[in-house]
């Protein structure tokens, strides 16, 4: 789960361009890989959270993916002993309330949105869609989703190569 050396595609790219330009406001992800930011994209709600940031469980002290890549078996902090442990949302947590509500807010004033590259099937993330009230729901996925009927306009294409059409 650990890739420190993966490298943005040409989705990610394309979204920090359109952002530079003042064409996007914001992207939301349920990636916890940072590629978005590698990209250069700098406003990103990552609703279940990074791999590059990891905290102590009991002093809260803040390691970077290197110091656990670098771990031989379980982390631990170098500081009180405890296990260390990756900054993301695990099976049964919630999401964190503040990046919710301002990814929420972020699609309630889009005045177009764009979901790329998910099945919509995950909550509750998946069910952000339904705040969105603007102009526009573009969705772009090789598959079907049980939002198809929300979408203004649906392309069946792989997001990187769609995105990669786009002229800034």
């Amino acid at each position: 789960m650990l890739c420190l050396d993966a490298e943005p595609n040409p989705a990610h790219l394309k979204l920090a361009e359109l952002e530079r330009t003042g064409k996007l406001s914001a992207v939301i992800t349920q990636n916890i890989d940072g590629l978005h930011q590698k990209a250069g994209s700098k406003n990103v709600y990552e609703l279940h959270g990074s791999v590059l940031r990891n905290y102590c469980n009991r002093c809260h002290k803040f390691f970077d993916a290197r110091y656990i890549l670098e771990s031989s078996d379980i982390s631990l902090c170098d500081e009180c002993g405890a296990v260390v442990k990756p900054d993301v949302v695990l099976y049964e947590e919630g999401l964190d309330n503040d990046t919710v509500n301002s990814a929420v807010r972020a699609i309630s004033n889009a005045g177009c949105l764009i979901v790329a590259g998910t099945s919509l099937t995950v909550y509750p993330a998946a069910g952000f869609i339904r705040y969105f009230s603007g102009e526009s729901c573009v969705l772009i996925n090789r598959d079907p989703t049980p939002m198809d009927n929300i979408a203004d306009l649906i392309i069946r294409e792989k997001v990187g190569e769609v995105l990669s059409k786009i002229t800034v």
